[in-house]
């Protein structure tokens, strides 16, 4: 399923019990992993120490590559190291690309407000950007990353994005002899309680029906026996974070799209809410923009 898997190691991304999830996914999936250090260009971080020009954020990177080989060697793993310096987001992404990773893993956090909005997260900027799926999970002290996971949330909406995501989560599925959880949500949050409104929720669950219907008939195709499938209505983000707190489900898989400008900014995707507000990892697939 996966082959190479690139570990990024920021300040955001140290989190042992993350580094332990990614590791037993790697040994279930015989997959390589490799851990990077981005030294940030856009901070001044060189100094002299002894007479020696030191760049310290390159040091720091160094140091959190070995601890991260540590807990990764414990577990029988031998993972590739690599510092590099550049613009985190970007560089993370382009390096994924250059070095043919077919997955990016990162850990998250539960931040909300202004500054979020505004200056987001290295983590949630690679799932805007990178064509490589996506692995996230938030870094929060009382939540457990369980692996391997037993089930599986797709969300499905008929988009490019969710197509994708929907064929990755059924060849997840099926490597890992995972059950499958297919949601589709009619998207009510615009909507008023007039007869027009009424009309197109009506419409709008019979094609929602028909998307699950969809998704659970490619996954018998695939040999997936274990499918539940939901529709509900809502605010799209809302029903799927509300389906994760009432259902067993071990992991989401969603696709996300590669927008950018003020419109991304003000109103964040169904994908961006989904990863930043789930108790449980959450692993994107970008759709063709």
């Amino acid at each position: 399923m996966y082959q190479n898997v690139l570990l990024p190691v920021t300040a955001e991304t140290s989190d042992t019990r993350f580094l332990y999830h990614v590791g037993e996914l790697a040994t279930a999936l015989d997959a390589e992993v490799t851990l990077l250090a981005v030294a940030d260009t856009n901070r001044d971080s060189v100094t002299l120490v002894d007479g020696d020009v030191v760049d310290a954020l390159e040091t720091e990177g160094e140091q959190a590559l070995a601890d991260a080989e540590g807990v990764l060697e414990s577990l029988g793993l031998d993972p590739h190291t690599d510092v590099v310096q550049g613009t985190p987001a970007r560089t993370i992404v382009d390096y994924a690309e250059r070095y043919e990773h077919d997955l990016v893993a990162m850990p998250t956090h539960a931040r909300t407000g202004i500054k979020r909005y505004l200056l987001g997260s290295v983590t949630e900027k690679v799932v805007r950007l990178s064509p490589a799926p996506v692995l996230t999970a938030r870094t929060v002290d009382d939540e457990e990353l369980a692996f391997p996971y037993d089930r599986l949330l797709v969300p499905v909406d008929g988009s490019a994005a969710s197509r994708r995501a929907s064929e990755h989560a059924l060849s997840l599925a099926a490597t890992l002899d995972a059950g499958v959880d297919v949601l589709s949500v009619v998207d009510t949050g615009g909507l008023g309680p007039d007869v027009r409104a009424q009309l197109v929720t009506e419409r709008a669950r019979v094609d929602a029906q028909d998307l699950v219907r969809d998704v659970e008939s490619d996954a018998t195709e695939r040999g997936i026996s274990d499918v539940r499938t939901e529709v509900l209505e809502g605010v799209p983000a809302d029903a799927i974070a509300s389906y994760v707190d009432d259902h067993a489900v071990d992991a989401v898989v969603m696709g996300t799209t590669g927008r950018t400008g003020m419109n991304r900014v003000l109103l964040g995707s169904v994908a961006e809410k989904t990863v930043r507000s789930a108790p449980v990892p959450v692993l994107t697939v970008r759709g063709d923009d």
